[in-house]
C-alpha cells in the first residue's frame, strides 16, 4: 500500500520578471534618447559653459536685502493662502471622492473626473491663465496653487478614508447616522494624522512652487528674481537665490519637526 505513495510535486518556481521589465525600460530610455536627439558629447563639453555661467553668481549683493525679505514674505503668504484654499476645497470634495462613503456613484465619478482635471493642469499653466484674466500680482498665484493642490489633497484624503477599517463606518451607520454624521464622526477623526501630515507636505511644496510662479508674474520674490536676471544683475540675483534657499531649508526642517511631533 505504501509503495504507491508519492509526495506531492513542488509548486512551480515563480517566474522572475525583473530582467524582462529592465530590458523594456532600457529600450524605452534608448528610444527617448534617440527621439530627443540627446548628445552626451555636447552635454560633456557643455559643462565648461555651465561653470562659467554659475561663476557670475559668486558675489551676492545684499544691499537691498530688506526688499528681498519683504518679497519672500509675500511668497510665503501666497503659499499659505494657496494651501488654505486647497485645504478648504479638499474638505468639501473628499467625502464625495472616497468610494466607500460617497453618497452616490455618479457623485463619486464626477468628483474623480474633476480631480483629474485639476491635476492635469500644471501650476504654471494655471498661473498664466489667472495672470491673463486678473493681471499681475499675488492673487493669480494663490488661485493657481489652491486649485492645483486641491486635487492633490483631495486625492490623498479620499484614499486615506478608503483605507479606514470598514467596521468603523458600520458602527456609525448602525446608529442611524446620515451622510454628514458619517463624515464628521467616522471619516475625518480616523485620518486626522494623515490630514495634518499631507497638509504640511503640500505647504512645504507650495513654498517652492510659489517662487517659480513669480517668474510668470504671479507675485512674490520670483517676479523680482526674473527681473534681475532679465537685466543681467547676477549679484543681486545671487542674493535673492540665497534668501530663497535659506527660507526653503528652514521650512523643510520646521515641517519635518512638526510631522515628527504629530506621528
Amino acid at each position: 500500500m505504501f509503495d504507491d505513495f508519492s509526495p506531492p510535486s513542488l509548486p512551480q518556481k515563480p517566474r522572475n520578471w525583473v530582467p524582462f521589465w529592465l530590458v523594456i525600460w532600457l529600450v524605452l530610455v534608448g528610444l527617448a534618447i534617440f527621439h530627443l536627439d540627446i548628445s552626451f558629447k555636447d552635454l560633456f563639453l557643455g559643462f565648461g559653459d555651465v561653470f562659467e555661467y554659475l561663476a557670475r553668481y559668486r558675489s551676492p549683493d545684499f544691499s537691498k536685502y530688506l526688499d528681498y525679505v519683504k518679497l519672500m514674505k509675500e511668497t510665503l503668504a501666497i503659499a499659505l493662502w494657496g494651501t488654505t484654499l486647497a485645504f478648504v476645497m479638499s474638505i468639501i470634495l473628499t467625502p464625495f471622492a472616497a468610494k466607500n462613503i460617497s453618497p452616490h456613484p455618479i457623485a463619486y465619478r464626477l468628483i474623480r473626473e474633476l480631480l483629474n482635471f485639476l491635476l492635469a493642469l500644471p501650476d504654471l499653466v494655471l498661473a498664466l491663465i489667472f495672470v491673463s484674466a486678473l493681471g499681475l500680482g499675488p492673487l493669480p498665484g494663490v488661485l493657481a496653487l489652491g486649485f492645483h493642490t486641491a486635487g492633490f489633497l483631495t486625492k490623498f484624503f479620499s484614499e486615506s478614508i478608503e483605507r479606514v477599517e470598514p467596521g468603523i463606518y458600520e458602527a456609525i451607520n448602525a446608529t442611524g447616522a446620515n451622510f454628514l454624521q458619517l463624515v464628521l464622526f467616522a471619516a475625518w477623526p480616523s485620518i486626522i494624522q494623515e490630514v495634518i501630515g499631507y497638509t504640511l507636505y503640500i505647504f512645504d511644496r507650495n513654498v517652492r512652487v510659489a517662487t517659480v510662479l513669480g517668474l510668470v508674474g504671479a507675485g512674490g520674490i520670483g517676479f523680482e528674481l526674473n527681473s534681475r536676471l532679465r537685466f543681467f544683475e547676477y549679484d543681486q540675483a545671487a542674493a535673492i537665490i540665497l534668501i530663497i534657499i535659506i527660507t526653503i531649508i528652514a521650512i523643510d526642517y520646521l515641517s519635518a519637526w512638526l510631522r515628527s511631533k504629530i506621528s
